[in-house]
């Protein structure tokens, strides 16, 4: 039988049947647990001062009494301690300065240290919100900054595409190939130009353009320049206005665009959780006129470069170029 702790129920159902009298047996087959569990529960939460000169097992014991006792035993266990300057607590310092999810961290340890000691996600987010890493915050390296997630408006479709995603062929669906794009734009001050986005939905390798408008015409010309030089065979994109030459952009790069259904942005969610990191570095309201090429170059190379979970643990940038060498 696998290892569970007793739940407040069973502790009052146990009470309930030592009060009957039933033996330790008895209340075990009832329980569905073996007996010696039920002897340890009942010694170790029972009262040691009998009631009245009486020391019988359902005088001393009380599922209320047990379950604090239980609750104040697991709150005393001790944590998981890091020491400045080991492995692991260089490891998790270098992660979180790029930006690495203390999940990603974790995971990528445990692949690339199969032998070391291993440490938890929850260690990492403790030691942040004690303030114990120097110079790291909820506030400064994690991507949601301690907020509360809020829905997003969705717009209206402004266009009227050829194809929508739910027509995808089974070869998109299963993410069986490099080249399926996943596009978008992130948009920063109302008139302060846009990023413009393209993950690909097998290996999640993130391209970004800025584009000074959000024009049809220049998100046309700046989709068919960053996208040169990649595999494409499809792209999945939002219905956005921005988006309206389309077919001008399928023509430029041979290939087939499909787009998202009304309010049903989940369609591209691979594009919509990519956005979501690279809004950790261009928050809504910022400036993007600002931004060079460079700068967006490199927050891009961070992101493919972080492990992720649906690739095992690899990064996106292994995954992509990896194809590369294949072909070549």
């Amino acid at each position: 039988m696998s290892y569970n702790h007793f739940t407040t129920n069973e502790r009052k159902c146990l009470q309930d049947l030592l009060s009957q009298g039933c033996s330790f047996r008895k209340i075990a087959d009832y329980l569905g647990r073996s007996p010696s569990s039920i002897s340890r529960e009942v010694r170790r939460n029972r009262s040691k001062q009998p009631r009245n000169g009486i020391s019988d097992n359902h005088f001393n014991y009380h599922f209320w009494r047990a379950t604090a006792l239980s609750v104040m035993r697991r709150r005393a266990t001790t944590h998981y301690s890091l020491k400045p300057h080991t492995k692991e607590w260089d490891y998790i310092i270098w992660g979180l300065s790029h930006y690495w999810s203390p999940e990603e961290i974790v995971n990528r340890w445990r692949k690339e240290n199969a032998e070391s000691r291993h440490f938890g996600v929850s260690t990492i987010y403790r030691y942040i919100k004690k303030k114990k890493f120097p110079n790291i915050s909820r506030k400064t390296h994690l991507r949601r900054r301690g907020k509360k997630i809020q829905p997003r408006a969705v717009n209206f479709n402004t266009i009227k595409p050829d194809r929508i995603i739910p027509e995808w062929p089974q070869v998109i669906k299963d993410r069986i190939r490099i080249g399926d794009w996943e596009g978008d734009t992130v948009q920063g001050s109302p008139g302060c130009g846009v990023i413009i986005t393209q993950v690909d939905r097998k290996s999640k390798y993130l391209i970004a353009k800025i584009c000074r408008t959000k024009l049809a015409e220049d998100v046309k010309q700046a989709i068919i320049e960053m996208m040169q030089g990649v595999p494409v065979e499809s792209m999945s994109l939002d219905n956005g206005s921005e988006f309206s030459k389309f077919r001008e952009i399928e023509k430029a790069l041979d290939t087939t665009i499909y787009f998202a259904e009304p309010h049903k942005p989940w369609q591209r969610g691979t594009n919509e959780n990519t956005n979501g990191i690279m809004r950790f570095f261009f928050p809504k309201g910022c400036d993007l006129l600002k931004v060079t090429q460079e700068e967006l170059d490199y927050v891009v190379s961070l992101i493919n470069n972080r492990p992720r979970k649906c690739l095992s643990w690899k990064t996106p940038a292994e995954i992509f170029s990896s194809y590369s060498v294949a072909l070549a």
